[in-house]
């Protein structure tokens, strides 16, 4: 039985899902940190969305790794087409708040993105990340390749290992392939602890390292 806040934390109906609109959400397209684009088609670059709860600090992650080429936020693996963050939220529209990464694979591994997302949130929790409750907290991958996907699969179930000899629960991360569609927030939140420094930041590992890339 689910408590308080319970029915945030149950997957909407995809019938009685918001409706949303057919307008893309309009964003600055130059990244706050270093000016590059966060939208466009990246050519000869890869992409992946990450989700791990809020995604203000999720993205701080992302952006400082070398080789990712530029970051942004927003909304995907649900239903609502172009949703707004007050639309998310109420968890009427199916989305988890996530990071797209647009990396050079020549200078930043995909094996490394993925230690990255695995050790910065807390992957055994379901629709939340610490007191950040709802459905679009959930922790998830969605891969642009097939390569990705099963690299993904494959670092979830060592990362798994990992965290039983721990003692702690069973990974609920959603990983798919082909990602679903990627819908941008809105401005404020593109780069949001760039812009303010002293921002919220919900992010919590569990401590538990991931082999991924360590030969372990």
């Amino acid at each position: 039985m689910l408590g308080i806040g319970g029915w945030k934390q149950r997957m909407v109906d995809p019938a009685h899902a918001l409706p949303g609109r057919d307008t893309p959400m309009a964003v600055r397209n130059a990244h706050h940190v270093h000016g590059r684009p966060i939208a466009g088609e990246f050519t000869g670059l890869q992409t992946v969305q990450f989700g791990m709860g809020c995604f203000w600090g999720a993205e701080r992650k992302f952006w400082r790794i070398p080789g990712v080429f530029t970051t942004a936020v927003g909304y995907a693996g649900g239903v609502t087409p172009n949703p707004t963050y007050r639309e998310v939220c109420s968890g009427e529209t199916g989305h988890a708040e996530v990071v797209l990464v647009v990396y050079d694979p020549g200078e930043a591994s995909f094996d490394g993105l993925l230690k990255t997302f695995w050790e910065s949130h807390d992957p055994t929790q379901g629709m939340r990340q610490g007191n950040d409750i709802g459905t679009q907290y959930r922790s998830a991958i969605y891969c642009s390749t097939q390569a990705q996907f099963d690299a993904a699969v494959a670092s979830r179930d060592a990362y798994q290992r990992r965290l039983l000899d721990a003692a702690l629960g069973g990974i609920t991360s959603e990983i798919l392939y082909p990602a679903p569609a990627f819908f941008y927030a809105e401005d404020e939140h593109q780069q949001y602890l760039s812009k303010n420094p002293m921002g919220y930041c919900g992010l919590g590992g569990t401590g538990v390292s991931c082999p991924i890339g360590t030969g372990a």
